[in-house]
């Protein structure tokens, strides 16, 4: 599907999070002749500081809602006379999903089975099929061991209420696909870094805490293993899967930078050090190994192949540049950190790393 024409009528759930509001300004402003509907329920990581720039483009609408609510969004389909759906809306921070599983099980496989019900009954209806890409984790894939790569034929093992949850969203998008034709498509992407991301997720965390001199908590011994993408160049791997990808295919998008967690938290302090002008000692200092989390995988890696030899995407942002972006946002966006940072995300972070603040 390589179809720019202005007929495009796009839904994308889970716009004003950390990914979402990346791919909706990508949209709104590289096709103003698209429509682009953001349906967000706008929970504690749903922000709409994160669009506020492009909140009164005239090719873009905000609507509140849930996934969950049938009605609502079967009115927005019709409404709006969506042709495609790129589907974010998730929620996704591990920590939280073993504190509340059932969350998880109904964002992500209720909400994902409402939405994918509502387009096939629209279709039914109209005789219209609705282009539905579903963006996903490699958490799915479990862990790896110290060598290989996660690959689109890799067996799911999800080892989280998290990434079992993402992963029967998966099967669910894939089910409609083989069992009522759906043109469906699925991306399964490696950890996302860079503005505007919520301050429980590892880089954001650490800057905040290094800024205000407080520890920064490292799972275990800091060994497990990510591979970190840039979340414009996600947006962009995104943008394409949607115009050019094969329906019923799956596609895996990475960074190429493989870090374990500890040798990331002292990029950071370095970074940081550096951009705060600190003359004396390191936040390296600050470090405090905590707990380790239950079922942490080990290594994520990902082999992104297919989407680079059939549709041409690579990852186009150099990791320390990437971070060094990263940093300047969050350090020239102090308020939004602040309006982030409220007592409930204060509680929660108590709770969940036991160090204080």
């Amino acid at each position: 599907m390589s179809n720019h024409s202005a007929t495009q009528h796009i839904l994308v759930t889970g716009g004003a999070g950390f990914i979402g509001s990346h791919v909706i300004r990508r949209l709104v402003t590289r096709y103003p002749g698209y429509r682009i509907v953001n349906l967000d329920a706008l929970t504690y990581a749903g922000n709409p500081d994160n669009i506020r720039d492009i909140e009164d483009k005239p090719n873009y609408t905000f609507v509140k809602g849930d996934i969950n609510d049938a009605a609502h969004v079967s009115s927005i389909l019709r409404e709006y006379d969506i042709n495609g759906i790129i589907h974010l809306a998730a929620e996704s921070h591990v920590d939280r999903s073993i504190a509340d599983p059932l969350a998880f099980v109904r964002t992500n496989v209720l909400g994902t089975g409402t939405l994918l019900e509502c387009c096939r009954q629209y279709w039914k209806e109209t005789s219209k099929a609705i282009r539905f890409y579903h963006v996903s984790t490699d958490e799915v894939y479990g862990e790896l061991g110290d060598t290989g790569y996660f690959t689109e034929e890799t067996a799911y093992d999800p080892r989280s209420p998290y990434s079992a949850s993402k992963a029967g969203s998966d099967h669910l998008v894939r089910a409609y696909y083989s069992t009522y034709g759906c043109p469906t498509l699925v991306s399964n992407c490696s950890n996302n870094y860079g503005p505007n991301q919520f301050p429980e997720k590892l880089i954001p965390l650490m800057i905040r805490n290094i800024k205000e001199g407080l520890p920064l908590p490292v799972y275990g011994e800091g060994t497990n293993i990510r591979d970190w993408l840039y979340v414009e160049d996600h947006a962009e791997a995104i943008d394409t899967i949607y115009h050019k990808g094969e329906v019923g295919q799956t596609y895996n998008i990475g960074g190429d930078k493989e870090l374990k967690n500890i040798d990331l938290v002292r990029t950071l302090c370095k970074l940081m050090d550096d951009k705060m002008g600190r003359l004396l000692g390191s936040s390296e200092e600050l470090i405090r190994f905590v707990k380790d989390r239950a079922g942490h995988d080990h290594r994520y890696a990902i082999d992104f192949s297919k989407l680079k030899n059939e549709l041409g995407w690579t990852p186009a942002t150099d990791f320390k540049t990437g971070l060094s972006k990263t940093i300047d946002w969050y350090l020239s966006h102090q308020d939004w950190v602040a309006r982030i940072a409220d007592g409930s995300y204060k509680e929660y972070y108590e709770k969940q790393y036991g160090t204080g603040q």
